[in-house]
């Protein structure tokens, strides 16, 4: 294994000090090697210059808006914490990314993907990320404890930005959860990988949702976040608060949550127009 070098070294220390999730870590240190590779010289004697046609480049290439602006993280953290160039992170702009409304599954979609999921592990897996509102490092990081059917909750540990939270365990999903085990039995992780100590790698998780999409005959662009979305539409279509949809998902904003209103067609349906309190003839006068 190559001996890492001291700056690569310092900035894995300032993350872990920081207590960033392994894959922000290595999200981070494989975006500043880019940097670094696309110019030919160690990251620390690249200017704010650099960073800017960096970053014009990586558009020119077409690169997702997400993608951009976690490379912008990355690069805001190496040169005001590991570099200590305070003033310079904040003149590294993030890239407006076009706020799209995200795609949202009718709950007979919903089952017609389910049902469509040929793996039992990856079905159980793809289940549990609909019926609780799951990301899919969060699904894939369940242990078999973490499933408390005497409170009725799922404990979700080290959630985006670290944090621990619970949520609802449905009736439905531990009879299948249960009938799971039963025939796989798994002994750590609730979803294990090859090895039974790992858990299950995300990816494989992804790919059995495409084969899903595939299989079921859905025409919209369907990712395993479609799945969170659809759940935090759906309940609040049902009538669950905003506030408490939001603590499901761990969203820090409300604002993050409010997003689903404008897709929850039920309640934009149920919302009376003003028009509808007017007293108009249809026909003009005279």
């Amino acid at each position: 294994m190559a001996e890492l070098s001291p700056l690569r070294r310092r900035m894995i220390e300032d993350m872990t000090v920081r207590n960033m999730s392994p894959a922000t870590q290595r999200s981070y240190i494989s975006a500043v090697s880019k940097f670094s590779r696309y110019f030919g010289k160690s990251p620390e004697r690249l200017e704010l210059e650099d960073v800017r046609a960096f970053q014009v480049h990586l558009v020119s290439t077409g690169v997702s808006w997400p993608g951009l602006n976690q490379i912008v993280c990355a690069l805001r953290f190496f040169y005001g914490v590991t570099l200590g160039e305070a003033d310079v992170p904040e003149r590294i702009p993030y890239a407006r990314e076009p706020r799209k409304l995200p795609v949202v599954l009718s709950a007979d979609e919903v089952v017609r993907f389910l049902e469509s999921v040929s793996s039992l592990k990856s079905r159980a897996a793809l289940t549990t990320a609909y019926a609780a509102g799951l990301r899919a490092s969060e699904v894939a990081s369940l242990r078999v404890a973490d499933i408390d059917s005497t409170r009725g909750v799922i404990l979700i540990r080290h959630g985006k930005g670290g944090k621990d939270r619970n949520v609802m365990l449905s009736p439905q999903l531990l009879g299948i959860l249960r009938t799971y085990w039963r025939l796989a039995r798994p002994t750590t992780y609730l979803f294990p990988g090859r090895d039974d100590e790992r858990p299950i790698d995300p990816t494989v998780l992804h790919a059995a949702c495409r084969s899903a999409v595939k299989a079921a005959g859905l025409t919209k662009r369907v990712t395993l976040h479609t799945l969170r979305h659809s759940f935090a539409t759906h309940l609040l279509e049902g009538g669950t608060d905003i506030r408490i949809i939001q603590v499901l998902l761990g969203h820090n904003n409300l604002s993050s949550t409010a997003r689903y209103a404008q897709v929850a067609t039920h309640t934009i349906r149920a919302t009376q127009s003003p028009f509808d309190r007017l007293s108009l003839e249809v026909v003009p006068p005279g």
